[in-house]
């Protein structure tokens, strides 16, 4: 779809449809206000007669209002508030793109921009606005017969006036648009089915990416490399499967100038049964997007790569299939890390934190300015903060504070988690260094504790995407959400103005 921001007057315009919002006992908008004076106050008629109810979310479509030239205009409620939270406005945009999508429209201008959010400028409205229309038009139908859904949209005008912000909302624009690639990218990969979507499959994808883009290169690990550098913890975790492992490390030279990199870390398990410490039946659905963080790692790397960022970026992903058979761990298995500290496997089901532990030590050698790992982890993360925010966790509070910075200003919000040593207590075992898992109580937390163990050489965080990076569960609604990849984009813009 095609984005580009319009300063031509709402009673100039000329396109398939108009698109304003109205609050519910508030003055009209600006563009609805000159719609009403040029219609001789057909929009104060309407709300006059109650022929539209302003709650938020709700739309109607107007026909030919006199002497407008576009033949549409598309209402959209606002609420009975006259600011906005940053929530409503995205529900805003997302039911006028919703109302599009149910005609025949090929070009629209929305003046939502207009409205006021609470502690947002216009750049971010643009952002969020580019970002909700790319949502709503998404579709993953590569494995339907019959392609039900067909948006016709195919321009989209973002209202923004020639004022001081103009050059900011340009920026704005072309960085969410690069945004978008990569959450579309990373979407249509994690929804892909297992069977197709395997270890060397996302291998051949990296490949891709560095095919396409000239500042990006790739190097695979197979598993005789990685048993050659004792990668104990993560190939107990594919010692079950018929599908090799390969540690995927893509490197992103965005700058000129010598930079110690930011390495991305992202947990590829293509789908986990729970090996030997097997997974309910109902338990399984789903688990084709555990390897939703190495989707992230690859749709934020496609997206530098896209706005060309000033950086050096490297992309590390642990990419197994976590399957039971005659050859598969053992719960009281004990395995080495690469970083030679022993593991008792007490639950094959807590498989992330080992193929992510050994990817962290390996993540030494790029002698990192800091490590950001991305992982649907656990479960108890849902439990905590539902499909809101994501759980982060850090050994270094101003990476932690970036993150959550970033975190607000995408909606893309992460909440912080503690990492007190007093959680360490959990994961003792009495025959290895470390136990794999620490028991129910806090169990998210643990999980990062022991990760933590492989990240004492850097300043590290630790994001637990399982309730926000996808809809896992259910029916017909389970699908990938493209997250945490605006968090980290912005997360990365904001480092390459420093």
């Amino acid at each position: 779809m095609k984005f580009s921001l319009d300063s031509t007057d709402v009673v100039k315009q000329q396109t398939d449809c108009i698109i304003i919002g109205l609050f519910e006992q508030a003055d009209l908008p600006l563009a609805a206000k000159q719609i009403d004076k040029i219609s001789q106050n057909y929009l104060t008629k309407l709300l006059n007669q109650g022929d539209f109810q302003a709650k938020i979310g709700r739309t109607l479509f107007l026909h030919h209002v006199p002497s407008l030239s576009s033949p549409r205009v598309l209402l959209v409620g606002c609420g009975n508030k006259t600011t906005l939270r940053a929530s409503e406005y995205q529900k805003i945009v997302m039911s006028s793109i919703k109302a599009l999508n149910t005609v025949k429209i090929q070009r629209a201008i929305s003046f939502l921009t207009e409205l006021p959010v609470e502690q947002r400028d216009l750049p971010w409205k643009i952002k969020q606005t580019a970002a909700m229309t790319a949502e709503a038009c998404y579709c993953f139908d590569q494995f339907k017969s019959n392609k039900e859904f067909k948006p016709t949209l195919q321009e989209m005008h973002l209202y923004a006036p020639k004022n001081e912000q103009y050059i900011a909302c340009q920026t704005a624009l072309k960085q969410i648009l690069g945004i978008n690639s990569g959450v579309e990218f990373t979407k249509n990969l994690a929804n892909l089915p297992s069977n197709i979507c395997t270890p060397p499959y996302l291998a051949t994808q990296a490949k891709k990416l560095s095919q396409h883009y000239k500042r990006l290169t790739v190097k695979i690990l197979e598993e005789s490399a990685m048993a050659k550098l004792g990668m104990g913890a993560l190939l107990a975790v594919s010692k079950g499967s018929v599908q090799p492992a390969k540690l995927i490390c893509l490197e992103y030279h965005g700058s000129s100038k010598k930079q110690a990199p930011i390495v991305l870390v992202g947990k590829g398990i293509t789908f986990d049964t729970g090996g030997l410490s097997l997974k309910s039946p109902d338990g399984m659905v789903g688990m084709k997007y555990d390897m939703c963080g190495a989707a992230t790692v690859l749709g934020t790397l496609k997206a530098a790569a896209e706005l060309k960022l000033p950086l050096h970026l490297v992309g590390v992903i642990a990419a197994v299939e976590n399957m039971p058979s005659g050859s598969a761990t053992k719960p009281e298995d004990i395995v080495t890390s690469l970083s030679g500290q022993t593991i008792e496997i007490m639950n094959t089901d807590a498989e992330g934190r080992l193929i992510l532990c050994d990817a962290l030590t390996y993540s030494e050698r790029y002698k990192p300015a800091v490590v950001i790992d991305i992982a649907t982890l656990t479960g108890a993360v849902v439990v905590a903060l539902g499909q809101h925010a994501t759980g982060l966790l850090s050994n270094y509070q101003p990476l932690a504070q970036d993150l959550l910075d970033a975190g607000i200003e995408s909606h893309d919000r992460a909440w912080q988690l503690p990492l007190w040593e007093d959680y360490q207590e959990q994961l003792k075992s009495p025959f290895a260094d470390i136990s794999n898992v620490g028991g129910k109580q806090g169990s998210a937390i643990t999980a990062a504790c022991f990760l933590s163990r492989f990240a004492k050489k850097f300043h590290w965080a630790h994001l637990d995407v399982a309730g926000t990076a996808a809809m896992m569960m259910g029916g017909g609604e389970r699908c990938a959400t493209g997250r945490p990849v605006p968090l980290l984009m912005h997360y990365l813009i904001n480092q390459s103005k420093k």
